[in-house]
């Protein structure tokens, strides 16, 4: 199966009916198209079939949990989007922009073409990403960190990216740790300078791989706190996370993933509380 196997489907499950009463909705507006799109996604590595069909909704402005086992799928669907892996069939649309490919009708048929390096890394470049790890240059201050990919890849002068790195790090309650180095840091202050720094490319969407899963439990709070702030301030998120609570307090959608598969979706209220299927049920008895 390759990439350009499948066209675009005519449409997609959509959250956007089931979160219109989530705890902030108002962010939303459901009636515009949605910031990301995935349709019909597919992803083997060789044998391993890991995507088998995704299709999924993210209006603007929401924030979507996705919740699963370990190796459903949920980190590597989070790594297309952001163009770390190439899909095997099916498209994703961001802001309504076809990602990592470009499409070309011949003989009535419409084919995928796979873009340019460089127009990846623009692409790439409104996507915010933030991972397990901190992943941080360990040489580099906090500031220094935050400062290194506007100037790199934007093009701004030092002295620009060093003000906004500033006011991002006082936004993630680090403005007392700007010249520390991550050595110097707790893990919830590294991810709070990791979560700044994906901030400082001014991304559309941000997406969360599992952000508190390294942390000690003390930590967890102050890293879901910036999460929160970020959600109130009408950011696009899709976060992959256990952390049940944050998604029944912040999500707007909840998605349950096992297997490669999108087992049940909707309101966090309704899907935690009174799921539908028996795998969630299953899921949910380990985890709360």
């Amino acid at each position: 199966m390759t990439a350009d196997a499948l066209d675009r489907p005519s449409g997609a499950s959509t959250p956007s009916s089931a979160s219109a009463s989530g705890p902030t909705a108002a962010r939303a507006d459901a009636s515009a198209a949605p910031m990301v799109e995935i349709a019909g996604v597919h992803k083997m590595f060789g044998d391993v079939h890991v995507l088998k069909g995704v299709d999924l909704e993210v209006p603007r402005g929401s924030v979507c949990v996705v919740l699963g086992p370990s190796g459903s799928g949920k980190s590597t669907l989070l790594r297309c989007i952001n163009e770390l892996e190439d899909l095997t069939a099916g498209r994703i649309y961001v802001d309504g922009d076809l990602i990592g490919y470009r499409e070309v009708e011949k003989n009535g048929k419409k084919r995928l073409h796979r873009l340019h390096p460089k127009v990846i890394a623009t692409q790439r470049s409104r996507i915010g990403m933030v991972f397990q790890r901190f992943n941080l240059f360990p040489h580099m201050t906090a500031l220094q960190n935050v400062m290194e990919a506007p100037v790199q890849v934007r093009g701004l002068s030092r002295a620009q990216a060093r003000a906004r790195a500033a006011e991002l790090l006082a936004r993630v309650g680090l403005s007392d740790r700007v010249d520390h180095y991550p050595s110097q840091l707790s893990g919830g202050q590294q991810q709070r300078v990791a979560i700044a720094r994906a901030l400082a490319m001014d991304p559309e969407l941000m997406l969360f791989d599992e952000p508190t899963s390294a942390l000690d439990p003390e930590l967890v709070g102050e890293v879901l706190a910036v999460m929160r702030d970020l959600a109130e301030s009408g950011m696009t998120m899709i976060v992959v996370t256990h952390e049940i609570g944050f998604a029944r307090e912040v999500g707007d959608h909840v998605v349950f993933m096992d297997d490669g598969v999108i087992v049940e979706q909707g309101d966090p209220r309704e899907v935690l509380t009174n799921p539908r299927e028996e795998r969630t049920r299953e899921f949910l008895a380990h985890v709360l």
